[in-house]
């Protein structure tokens, strides 16, 4: 089996959409002029990635600290088994939540699904936690919260030329 080999100019758009996308009516235009390809190129090619399954999606990165949001509970749940389908789809439903997630437990740790709650203040976190509760039938979580904060960025898989 051969392994496909990216090209400089493929290797320049990954480069160029892991980060910032700038905010100006032709941004894809920039970053295209900025690796020496046409804006049309870089858009057909950011889209053949999005439909080879390369990437995933485009998404915008709000700094939430600056929006008022300064609340970050990590919910921590116990759910049976058997029913942790229907609660993670539950749980991913609310608007508060941006990440939920399943993962093994442990002897000492019982908790296996993972909910990160944002709001405003802690009390407000706690609070989409009990509608969380009450709209799964959950009894069983907890709330941790960040004490410091070390490194926060995304992951960068191609240094820009």
């Amino acid at each position: 089996m051969s392994k496909k080999i990216m090209t400089e100019a493929e290797k320049g758009i990954c480069a160029a959409i892991q980060d910032d996308i700038p905010l100006e009516p032709r941004p894809f235009e920039k970053l295209a002029k900025k690796i020496g390809i046409s804006e049309d190129e870089f858009i057909k090619k950011a889209n053949d990635f999005l439909e080879k399954g390369y990437i995933r999606r485009f998404g915008a990165a709000i700094r939430h600290r600056k929006a008022g949001i300064t609340a970050n509970g990590m919910g921590i749940w116990i759910v049976p088994e058997a029913d942790r389908e229907r609660v993670g789809k539950i749980m991913a439903t609310f608007k508060e939540v941006s990440h939920c997630y399943e993962r093994p437990t442990f002897e000492g740790w019982p908790y296996n699904l993972f909910t990160m709650i944002h709001g405003r203040t802690k009390e407000e976190c706690f609070e989409v936690a009990k509608k969380i509760s009450e709209a799964t039938g959950i009894k069983e979580y907890r709330l941790l919260f960040s004490s410091q904060e070390f490194k926060k960025e995304s992951m960068v898989y191609f240094k820009a030329g």
